[in-house]
C-alpha cells in the first residue's frame, strides 16, 4: 500500500476555483489542445525553485511552452550509456518529438542549488560531498566553473555563478548531437536567460561578448 494522502484542504479549493472560472472561460481551448496535442513553440529549462514562475514572466498562455524544471536549471552532456536521465530525455522529446523552435534556459537570483554548489565547492557543505548526496552529485555538473569565478564579495561571485551555470547548460545542449544539427541547420535556437526575482529584471546571454545584457 503507498502511503498517500488526501490532498490538502486548501489546494483542494483552489482547484474547485479555478475548474468554475479559469478553466470554465477557457473550456474550449482546453479541449482543443486535448484533442488536437501540445505544439509548444518553445521549451524552458528552468530551476525548480517556487518564486521562478515561468509562464507569468513571459505572459505565456497553455501550451505555449514545454517547461522541464530541474535543481539549478542545469543541462548535463550528452551520455548515452543506458541510464535513467531525466533532463536528457525532456531535451530529447522537444527537440525530436515536439521540433521546438527554441529552447531557452532560464536561470534565476539567490539560487539555492547554486550556492550549494559554491559552498561544497569551499569546503563549507560537507554533506552535498558525500556520494549518496543527489543534490550534491546533480551540481557537479557546474563545480568546473568554480575556479573561473572572478575574484569579489560573495554576492557577486554567487550571481556569476548562476549565471555560469546558464552558459554550462548552453554549452552541454550542444553536445546532444540531434540539438547541434538542427542548430547548425538553422531549425533550432538556443537562449540563455537570467532573471532577478527581487528586480523583476531579465538578462540575456550575449555570446558575442560573453555577458549577460538587459533585455
Amino acid at each position: 500500500m503507498t502511503p498517500a494522502k488526501p490532498l490538502p484542504a486548501y489546494l483542494a479549493q483552489r482547484y474547485h476555483g479555478w475548474r468554475a472560472t479559469t478553466f470554465q472561460d477557457s473550456m474550449q481551448w482546453y479541449r482543443r489542445l486535448a484533442e488536437e496535442g501540445q505544439r509548444p513553440r518553445a521549451m524552458v529549462i528552468s530551476c525548480c525553485d517556487s518564486r521562478v514562475h515561468v509562464t507569468s514572466i513571459f505572459g505565456a498562455e497553455q501550451g505555449e511552452f514545454f517547461i522541464h524544471r530541474n535543481i539549478a536549471n542545469l543541462v548535463p552532456p550528452y551520455q548515452p550509456d543506458g541510464n535513467q536521465h531525466g533532463t536528457s530525455a525532456a531535451v530529447e522529446y522537444a527537440v525530436q518529438a515536439l521540433k521546438v523552435a527554441h529552447v531557452i534556459v532560464l536561470g534565476h537570483s539567490r539560487c539555492g542549488g547554486v550556492q550549494g554548489c559554491y559552498d561544497m565547492c569551499s569546503g563549507d557543505a560537507p554533506e552535498l560531498e558525500e556520494p549518496t548526496s543527489f543534490v550534491g552529485r546533480w551540481m557537479d555538473i557546474l563545480r568546473p566553473r568554480f575556479e573561473e569565478l572572478p575574484q569579489g564579495e560573495r554576492p557577486d561571485r554567487l550571481q556569476a555563478f548562476e549565471q555560469a551555470a546558464v552558459v554550462t547548460s548552453l554549452e552541454n545542449l550542444m553536445s546532444f548531437p540531434f540539438v547541434a544539427s538542427r542548430v547548425e541547420a538553422g531549425e533550432l535556437s538556443l537562449h540563455g536567460l537570467w532573471t532577478d526575482i527581487a528586480e523583476g529584471s531579465l538578462l540575456a546571454y550575449d555570446p558575442a561578448g560573453s555577458a549577460f545584457k538587459p533585455v
